[in-house]
């Protein structure tokens, strides 16, 4: 029934394009049924919530679910990944939640909570406590229900939740399609001397460090990824900048700044927990390991996060306050730059 079945597993975003092409004898079928027949676990009603956020097109047009499939048609749909196997725990978790509807629902989430289930960490996690305080969200891959999109356990900021199908696929679709804002502030080191800038290269893992993503320019390996940047401030050995991401791949920001030589400020994983510059002085030592005591982790938070409403349409905005541990760190980082001026 088709001429070529191509997947492109998008695992950073949490969902997955399928691209059928029909073959020559291709009868009339409504698209529901036909991608029933190519992709495993799709049950009709995520096909038709798919179709009615959008998602599914026939030659580069959105089309409903009773639209019929003719030879040769090239049929694309971004569709959440089908659930896991595996039975959540709901666990009654505090949850920072700064809106919530009927279909979706923005969180802040702290530093150092686990978004979602993985090795070694079963419990205590964002979608544990989500699934406790809403029954039957839609699930995602690897357990992850609700989840269209997500940032490392020591990263802090926004999220949004889908809370039923139709949110799911919508969203998806949004992020899939890169019409989402989001915008995070992160403390580099070094004096990045550009005042604006765009980073681009695949992201793909290390072959050096199973642990850590890499950056590959020539885009032999990896998936393709781009970070927009504006330096906020400067603070003598280290850089604020916001960050606007065009893509969304796991590390993307820490790996494209370590690629440009600004690791993150005390991001251990990439050696950002250096201490870069006068280290042949005691007390810059001294309060650099001061501020690493005050800020434990990668200084990286999702700050703003804009996109449009699955059911009204609306374009929604939402920024969050700098966590305490990260402003406390600049608060010593602009007195230690105003003092090293005097």
């Amino acid at each position: 029934m088709t001429e070529n079945q191509n997947t492109d597993l998008e695992n950073d975003e949490l969902y997955e394009h399928h691209k059928v092409i029909a073959t020559d004898g291709q009868l009339p079928l409504r698209v529901d049924k036909f991608l029933m027949n190519f992709i495993e676990n799709a049950s009709r009603n995520k096909l038709q919530q798919a179709a009615k956020a959008g998602n599914i097109l026939v030659n580069d047009i959105a089309v409903k679910a009773n639209h019929k499939v003719k030879p040769k048609d090239v049929v694309r749909i971004v569709l959440a990944y089908p659930p896991a196997e595996n039975l959540l725990v709901a666990e009654k978790i505090p949850i920072d939640i700064i809106y919530e509807d009927e279909t979706i629902m923005v969180v802040n989430k702290p530093a150092g909570m686990v978004v979602h289930p993985g090795h070694g960490n079963s419990s205590g996690t964002l979608v544990n406590g989500l699934i406790y305080h809403v029954e039957n969200l839609p699930t995602n891959s690897n357990q992850r229900p609700g989840l269209v999109h997500r940032i490392d356990k020591d990263t802090s900021g926004l999220l949004v939740v889908a809370k039923t199908e139709f949110a799911m696929a919508h969203l998806s679709k949004q992020f899939f399609d890169r019409k989402t804002n989001r915008k995070y502030l992160a403390l580099a080191w070094g004096n990045i001397e550009e005042d604006e800038g765009t980073i681009e290269g695949n992201i793909g893992r290390s072959f050096k460090n199973r642990l850590q993503m890499d950056v590959f320019p020539d885009g032999e390996y990896g998936k393709h990824a781009v970070t927009h940047f504006k330096v906020l401030e400067r603070l003598t050995y280290v850089t604020l900048v916001e960050c606007k991401l065009e893509t969304g791949r796991t590390h993307q920001i820490r790996a494209h700044f370590k690629h440009i030589g600004h690791t993150l400020f005390n991001d251990e994983r990439y050696r950002g927990n250096d201490i870069l510059k006068g280290t042949t002085y005691t007390k810059y030592k001294q309060f650099v390991e001061n501020c690493f005591k005050i800020l434990p982790r990668q200084a990286l938070h999702a700050k703003t996060l804009g996109f449009r409403h699955p059911i009204t349409k609306e374009m929604m905005q939402f920024d969050s306050e700098i966590p305490e541990d990260m402003s406390k760190c600049l608060d010593k980082w602009k007195t230690y730059t105003i003092n090293s001026k005097d």
